[in-house]
């Protein structure tokens, strides 16, 4: 049940935002739920949990020393929700949810959120092997998570070369008339061209889930040996080669994955290092006693937060999404680990266990993982600083009056006017921000073989939309980039201009003769600029220039791609795909229906007299 409150006048002060929470407290009910604190623009600053809500918004009116950070959100609240819940464990998972929907300014709040990549094994007669992410719904058995895709293809690779799992579709091993390459490879067992029967092949999956599921890699080395030996006896070399290399295969995945001291067979080890008011957690995968990978995060908080609360914070909202192992070691307690334990243990219908290293190999395994996370923040907190001083000299070298936090950079791509795309990318103090990269087809039929032209048309769209959107689309930068030359700059200034941007500073940048050779010109306020081969400022802006032309080479070819994947049949009204499907089996291509008579058409299956006199009059009228 949610209930919402009127509006109240803008909050400045403390005092007031409490004043706000006193006159609601008497229609709160006294139950478990979540509260949302909003400013004068309906703004969500805040999301809390309570076991019991008013206790807990009482205690905002009642104390008197807040942090300045909880005074800062008091001051700016103007209006209060909350939404009931059955149990304070709702509670936890709904306010989890908010958080990562909403991204309140005063929430600790977990960045660069994704889901990972898994091995899955199908339920075939043949079962497939593949790199798997996002919702496990199909039948089969899934392997992971693994930390990255890198680290999952290589995983999955060693392991058909050591298994001999397919990884060929399922209609080639419908088919079994065409063995498929990787058989030639050593890398399948060739299912695809009858070269295996099912029970064999059962025996191969039965190995490959006890190494993935059990971790037994001595077991599976010492029947390799002994397969080694008795071919070699026999003087079949050959297949005595082959053990040979799956056993080297084995021992590259073994040391890849490396096997934990702590032999954990299904635990996430998650540790964190604060330094600067800058935290970094890192989260490490044990499964079948091996580490299948580690993922630094770095979450937004206040530097005021203590790493006990940003890791509470943190289990949270990482685990709102994603599948929890039964064991879950932390660096240091977290004030509602029995809670959260208590709430993930439902979530997955199995026992869950949070708790903390204090000796031996767990504590060695949470202190590798501490080491990692100081390192990663370090390396983080470098490359910041060192963005910024770039971003300064930047500022400093054009002579701009505004401090640069956001660039936007902005590129075009077509064929002769085909397939036009244009494409942004937005870089900060952090690097490339992937959240507000957009690609933009363009609309415009005369534009788009106008370089200009698109320029103008991307330019328009995206900050129009920010104009009448303020506040729900990606806010204006602190300087645009455009790849190009002084025409371009010329009709981006233009219009920026027009849409009344005039202080938003735009820079072009020319890539003379080759690209990155050093020659670039750059123009800005009527100006031309030149900078030395070897200047830090210049390989900056070719980095960010390039990742442009990189997102919209990229956005191109996949919308080429999909206009080629298209037959002239789409364009016929009433043809679907089982028809189109039996006119280009029996045609062989579309061009040949084109020019196909009409009895010719008729005589296809499944087309009936008034469809085949539309098809034809398609390619005719």
């Amino acid at each position: 049940m949610v209930f919402k409150f009127p509006k109240r006048e803008v909050m400045l002060s403390p005092e007031k935002g409490k004043e706000v929470i006193k006159k609601e407290l008497p229609l709160i009910p006294k139950l478990p739920g979540v509260y949302r604190m909003l400013n004068s623009d309906n703004e969500i600053l805040y999301v809390g949990k309570a076991k019991n809500l008013p206790n807990r918004l009482k205690s905002y009116i009642s104390e008197k020393n807040h942090i300045i950070r909880t005074e800062r959100m008091l001051s700016q609240t103007k209006k209060l929700e909350i939404t009931t819940t059955t149990n304070e464990s709702e509670a936890l998972l709904l306010e989890a949810n908010l958080i990562k929907k909403h991204k309140p300014k005063f929430n600790i709040l977990l960045k660069d959120d994704k889901s990972f990549p898994y091995i899955f094994i199908s339920d075939h007669d043949y079962p497939r092997i593949e790199r798997h992410r996002g919702a496990k719904n199909r039948p089969g058995k899934y392997y992971g998570p693994f930390a990255s895709s890198l680290a999952v293809n290589m995983a999955i690779k060693t392991i058909q070369r050591i298994f001999l799992l397919r990884s060929c579709t399922d209609k080639q091993v419908e088919a079994g008339d065409k063995t498929c390459f990787n058989y030639f490879l050593k890398r399948c067992a060739g299912p695809c061209g009858g070269k295996i029967n099912k029970n064999d092949y059962a025996k191969l999956v039965e190995a490959a889930d006890e190494f993935l599921s059990k971790g037994k890699s001595r077991k599976i080395q010492k029947t390799l040996s002994q397969q080694m030996e008795e071919a070699s006896e026999e003087l079949d070399f050959e297949k005595a080669a082959i053990m040979r290399d799956k056993i080297k295969s084995l021992n590259i995945i073994q040391s890849s994955l490396t096997i934990s001291e702590a032999n954990l067979i299904e635990a996430d080890v998650i540790a964190g290092y604060k330094e600067s008011g800058k935290t970094c957690i890192q989260v490490f995968f044990y499964r079948s006693k091996q580490n299948w990978g580690n993922q630094a995060f770095f979450p937004k908080h206040d530097p005021d937060e203590t790493l006990s609360d940003i890791l509470n914070s943190f289990v949270t909202q990482f685990y709102e999404n994603k599948a929890v192992p039964s064991s879950v070691i932390l660096s240091e307690d977290i004030k509602e680990r029995k809670l959260i334990e208590k709430t993930l243990t439902k979530k997955e219908n199995k026992s869950v266990n949070l708790s903390t290293a204090k000796k031996g190999s767990k504590l060695r395994v949470i202190n590798l993982a501490i080491k990692n996370a100081k390192d990663s923040l370090n390396r983080k907190l470098y490359e910041s600083q060192n963005n910024r001083n770039l971003l300064d000299e930047i500022s400093k070298k054009f002579k701009l009056d505004n401090t640069i936090s956001i660039i936007e950079v902005y590129d075009n791509s077509h064929i002769q006017g085909t397939n036009s795309v244009g494409a942004l990318i937005t870089y900060g103090e952090e690097g490339f921000i992937k959240k507000r990269y957009r690609k933009f087809n363009i609309k415009t039929e005369k534009f788009k073989q106008d370089d200009y032209g698109m320029i103008k048309e991307v330019l328009e769209r995206r900050f129009k939309r920010a104009i009448q959107e303020k506040g729900n689309f990606l806010t204006f930068p602190d300087l645009v980039l455009i790849d190009g030359g002084k025409g371009q700059y010329s009709s981006a200034r233009e219009t920026m201009n027009d849409l009344g941007l005039n202080e938003i500073p735009i820079i072009a940048i020319a890539k003379g003769k080759y690209r990155n050779s050093g020659n670039e010109t750059f123009f800005h306020n009527g100006k031309e600029f030149k900078f030395a081969k070897n200047d830090p400022s210049l390989f900056f802006l070719q980095r960010i220039r390039d990742e442009a032309h990189r997102f919209a080479i990229s956005a191109h070819r996949a919308k080429r791609k999909k206009g080629i994947s298209k037959s002239l049949l789409d364009q016929i009204q009433g043809i679907g795909s089982v028809r189109k499907r039996a006119l280009l089996n029996h045609f062989g291509s579309a061009r040949s229906v084109e020019s196909a008579s009409l009895d010719e058409i008729k005589s296809v299956e499944g087309v009936e007299e008034k469809v085949a006199r539309k098809i034809y009059n398609f390619f005719h009228e």
